[in-house]
């Protein structure tokens, strides 16, 4: 195989726009699949003959193949982000719901006892006491969920919000291996990148932790 690698200053420009467009699909994505797993987590992990169901509902939906998802959701949201970020959310959900009810079945019951008995209400328990303690389980799930959104962004590349994704279906039409080499090369490095942001978010949001060590 043989790198052209004349190829990458002269797009250097298209590599920082794809680069900011798989971005603009992967972040939103995890956002929403927190905002609708942490509603969802504390349901399953307060009403447990829902956490099953919710549980296995999550599972399934992550059976589904990802360009399916996409299919399926065309007649509905059409040929846009919409749909990329939309099927994308649903595949963060399985491991943002997962981790989100270890990181809530985590806090010992005696800590939320204490919390009580001091008078705190359900829900200041919930802010004040159990999510801060569920932390750390809740990011690695949203560190494996950011991860795996950057890698899926590229099937996106079939209804043509694809990011990095474009240079692979460009570099395997032409039989041209340049820009394939270098969308594997950024989406390892916007992965790792994206890994190393959230580490130190988690660092910086868990004193206690840092403390302890």
């Amino acid at each position: 195989m043989t790198i052209d690698w004349g190829w990458f200053p002269d797009h250097q420009d298209d590599l920082v726009t794809l680069t900011l467009d798989h971005l603009s699909t992967a972040v939103p994505a995890v956002l929403l699949g927190l905002l609708i797993a942490l509603p969802l987590a504390v349901i399953a992990h307060r009403v447990r003959p829902l956490r099953g169901l919710l549980l296995g509902i999550s599972n399934v939906l992550f059976t589904i193949p990802s360009i399916a998802i996409f299919v399926l959701l065309l007649p509905v949201t059409g040929l846009t982000r919409t749909t990329a970020v939309t099927g994308l959310t649903i595949y963060t959900l399985v491991v943002l719901l997962r981790n989100t009810v270890e990181g809530l079945d985590s806090v010992p019951a005696k800590v939320r006892e204490a919390s009580t008995a001091m008078g705190a209400r359900p829900l200041r328990t919930l802010l004040t006491v159990e999510l801060p303690l569920a932390f750390p389980v809740i990011m690695a799930g949203v560190r494996v969920a950011t991860v795996m959104a950057i890698s899926l962004v590229s099937v996106a590349s079939y209804i043509g919000y694809g990011g990095l994704g474009q240079l692979f279906t460009d570099g395997f039409q032409r039989n041209y291996p340049t820009p394939v080499v270098a969308g594997v090369v950024l989406s390892l490095l916007l992965a790792l990148a994206a890994d190393a942001v959230l580490v130190t978010v988690q660092w910086l949001c868990t004193p206690w932790l840092r403390r302890r060590a």
